[in-house]
């Protein structure tokens, strides 16, 4: 099992223009092979191997009048760029031939000098020295920020640069299958369903109700704000530059603040629950709809992705509801279909069903999604 440790670094001034020149000879390479590679596609020539790519890009093109500045940096990131780029490929392969689960992705792109850099070590390339400090090649070492300790040695590291212009180091670490297990409750029947929505973030056993912190909307004045001051500086200008960043700023903050609090909600999720059961939602659809900045700004397939991965290392039950079951719809007292239905049922909150009962839409869609789970697991369903 693979986990990511990241933590803030803080390089010197002369060790900032060194990453910045290996951010560029990482980012010259990967845009050198998508073009190979796009090139030979377009020629109807086979694929270019990553060895061969090793050799003309790196290889033969540092004795070059063009690219002889690639031999400034360390050789480590500029041969896992193009390892990378290969897998992007291949993942993109898989993708056209269904061999690869999830939505469709396109082929990889070129990169920019804009945005978030990165340049990845392997173990040849980076070092743990005495004092907590990293050891980066031909940059030299790094002050690290621990904010937690590592569980194990790293395999890696990926030294980030994001457009706020501050730096971090993300570790790649081995860990065994039951490393994170967490101990049984005392009651292992302690299970939870979790229906998601937009006035509340998520309802949970017992009618317990996880607040949508809706981050976008209370940061939207202040980035529509900045925006603004942006779109009236002069192109080039250094004035364009502060701009941009107090933007990058914003959105930096609305995603950190968003990211943290899922990690806060996963954790105590899964450290309450024996089992925990969700519906497998299209969150691109729901991207795309009317709501669509509302899904977007919930976070909701963070949140599920992260709740999954966290459930499973720590031993929990865990299964994915299907999209289509009508958890909203079914009495969970006598298993009728008599909710509400349609887009005008959306709007109904509360139903009562002709045996009796007298359902909150959210809370009784939550028992569903529960005895749904419960019953996937007790099947032994593939989606568990």
């Amino acid at each position: 099992m693979q986990l990511r440790y990241r933590y803030r670094i803080y390089p010197t001034a002369p060790q900032r223009r060194e990453l910045a020149r290996v951010f560029g000879c990482v980012r010259t390479v990967w845009n050198d092979a998508v073009a190979a590679r796009t090139h030979a596609h377009a020629e109807g020539l086979p694929y270019p191997r990553t060895a061969d790519l090793d050799k003309a890009l790196i290889t033969a093109a540092k004795r070059t009048t063009e690219r002889s500045w690639l031999a400034e940096v360390s050789t480590v990131p500029l041969q896992q760029v193009l390892r990378d780029c290969h897998a992007a490929y291949m993942n993109f392969f898989n993708s056209l031939s269904g061999k690869r689960a999830g939505p469709r992705i396109g082929p990889p792109r070129f990169k920019r000098r804009a945005g978030t850099q990165s340049a990845r070590y392997t173990r040849r390339g980076f070092a743990l020295r005495p004092g907590g400090r990293l050891y980066v090649a031909k940059v030299g070492e790094v002050k690290v920020a621990w904010s937690r300790e590592l569980p194990a040695e790293p395999s890696s590291v990926t030294v980030i640069k994001t457009p706020t212009g501050k730096y971090y180091a993300s570790f790649v670490i081995e860990l065994d299958g039951d490393a994170e297990r967490l101990e049984p409750l005392a009651d292992p029947e302690v299970e939870s369903g979790i229906d998601l929505g937009l006035t509340d973030f998520a309802v949970l056993r017992g009618g317990k109700r996880i607040e949508n912190p809706k981050f976008f909307a209370r940061l939207e004045r202040k980035l529509k704000k900045a925006q603004r001051t942006l779109s009236r500086k002069t192109k080039g200008s250094a004035n364009r530059a502060k701009a941009r960043l107090k933007v990058a700023r914003v959105h930096e903050k609305i995603k950190h603040k968003r990211a943290d609090w899922i990690d806060q909600q996963v954790a105590t999720i899964v450290a309450e629950n024996q089992g925990i059961y969700v519906e497998d939602l299209n969150i691109a659809g729901l991207s795309r709809g009317r709501a669509a900045k509302s899904w977007q700004d919930v976070g909701a397939g963070m949140f599920l992705s992260r709740l999954e991965a966290k459930a499973k290392r720590a031993g929990r039950s865990f299964a994915k509801v299907d999209r289509y079951f009508p958890s909203t719809q079914l009495c969970s007292a006598c298993g009728a279909l008599t909710g509400p239905k349609g887009l005008e049922g959306l709007k109904v909150r509360e139903w009562e069903c002709p045996c009796g009962a007298v359902h909150d839409r959210d809370v009784n869609a939550e028992i569903n999604i529960r005895s749904e789970g419960k019953r996937l697991v007790a099947e032994g369903s593939p989606d568990t």
